[in-house]
């Protein structure tokens, strides 16, 4: 064989060897999916629930309108520290203070009329004791002229008069005793009108109070919504009626957030937050959950689900108090803030990234083990096994891919707490295990089993088109 031609058979052979090398790195590379990775580790893991809210002071007040009027005087100003007691406002009150004067007044009359009618009472009561003495007096006359006229030492006209001056004596004692029950009525009637007049006092007084307010409280005034001249009016049934100022008391200030309601039944009285203002930027301020509500509001109305007269399958929130410790003396009612519950904390605990936690139905799981040849051929069953193997087929299982020799084994655990960014396993890893973490196209579509490389460099961002 010449020498040209064993060069020639020399490179076709080694040009089919490299071709072959070629498609085998070639096909095989097809089924090799790229992923991302992270590692199990231990580590001290809080569960944080977020919401957000407004701040609010714990005890404020609305001061509202009591009377329908002119404000005459206004005694405050917006941002003024008042205390309990201090005038805040006047209403007009010419009408109140007239209807007040009136009233006193007749007070006065019913009790001058309750003094005369017991003046004539007692007069009265005096007429009945003379009259009664009278009376008697002429009884015992009469009773001796009846004995003396039966032994006929007095004439029949002497028997006669003293008989006539008893019944007349007895007459009068009954009219005496008569004119007594009648002072004794206009006596208890004066008092009547007295009690009468004096509860109109009382009503009217209320009224006139009305027309001036004081603070309830020491505390600050942060709205002030009138002037003076401006007519205001109270409240009445579906129309509330006009408010004159806020006071709210500044020393227990409060951040005021609305928790989801997956979220609310992890959320406890006592548990530690870490509260954001947006206008105080760069700064968290401590605090503790003070009250939880017990109706849910309904996110795209702000309404208690109480007071919906139907039910509703829009997004509810609830409301949750906490309380800040040591506020800083510029915040405002109403600003906005944002507050981390912690609700669970444990140390030193086996954690996975909560991005690696994917989710898969049993039929896979078996499809891939069968692809392994690890599952034999299933004898006959009955229709009762069939159900049973169907709702087993349907099970969902929670798991996650563990890397190990190139390939993606999946594997069931148990998930505790969940933090920010990391989750508790129970079981099923051990710290150091690599798991895929990415991308989530990738752990939405890989297959147990599946061979894979990693590749942990951070994803390029797309070119933005111009």
């Amino acid at each position: 064989m010449k020498t040209w031609q064993k060069i020639a058979i020399g490179v076709g052979a080694a040009v089919l060897v490299i071709a072959m090398v070629f498609l085998t790195v070639y096909f095989s590379g097809r089924n090799v999916v790229t992923v991302q990775t992270g590692k199990a580790q231990r580590q001290d893991l809080s569960a944080v629930v977020s919401a957000s809210g407004e701040i609010k002071p714990k005890t404020y007040v609305n001061v509202g309108a009591n009377a329908f009027g002119k404000i005459t005087h206004l005694y405050v100003r917006e941002g003024d520290r008042v205390k309990k007691g201090q005038l805040l406002a006047q209403l007009e009150n010419v009408q109140s203070n007239a209807d007040v004067a009136a009233t006193r007044a007749s007070v006065d009359a019913a009790q001058t009329d309750a003094i005369a009618a017991e003046a004539g009472y007692k007069t009265a009561l005096a007429d009945m004791n003379r009259a009664k003495a009278d009376a008697e007096r002429t009884k015992l006359d009469w009773d001796r002229a009846q004995g003396l006229y039966q032994a006929a030492l007095i004439a029949k006209s002497d028997y006669d008069m003293r008989k006539n001056a008893w019944l007349v004596a007895d007459a009068g004692l009954a009219q005496a005793q008569a004119r007594v029950a009648q002072a004794k009525a206009q006596m208890d009637s004066a008092e009547r009108h007295i009690s009468q007049n004096r509860a109109n006092l009382t009503r009217v007084s209320d009224v006139l109070q009305k027309t001036t307010y004081a603070a309830p409280f020491d505390g600050v005034v942060t709205n002030l919504p009138v002037r003076e001249g401006e007519t205001v009016v109270i409240g009445i049934q579906n129309s509330p009626g006009s408010t004159l100022m806020t006071i709210a008391d500044m020393a227990v200030i409060t951040a005021e957030v609305k928790v989801d309601e997956t979220d609310i039944v992890n959320v406890k009285l006592g548990q530690p937050a870490e509260v954001t203002i947006d206008a105080i930027p760069k700064k968290t301020f401590q605090g503790t959950v003070t009250e939880i509500g017990d109706n849910a509001i309904v996110r795209s109305t702000g309404l208690a689900t109480s007071q919906q007269t139907s039910a509703s399958q829009e997004a509810k929130d609830f409301k949750v108090v906490v309380t800040l410790q040591d506020p800083p003396q510029n915040l405002r009612p109403g600003l906005s803030t944002t507050a981390k519950i912690t609700t669970a904390s444990k140390n030193n605990i086996v954690t996975v990234p909560i991005q690696a936690l994917t989710i898969r139905r049993q039929a896979e799981l078996d499809a891939a083990k069968s692809d392994k040849g690890s599952v034999q051929a299933a004898a006959p069953q009955n229709d009762t096994s069939k159900e049973s193997k169907a709702d087993r087929e349907k099970q969902e299982i929670q798991g996650v891919f563990l890397l190990r020799k190139g390939k993606a084994e999946f594997v069931k655990v148990g998930t505790g707490i969940a933090g920010t960014t990391d989750i508790e396993v129970l079981h099923g890893l051990q710290p150091g295990d690599e798991v895929v973490t990415g991308s989530y196209k990738v752990l939405r579509t890989l297959k147990p089993g599946a061979s894979v490389k990693v590749d942990n460099t951070a994803p390029k961002k797309e070119e933005e088109s111009s």
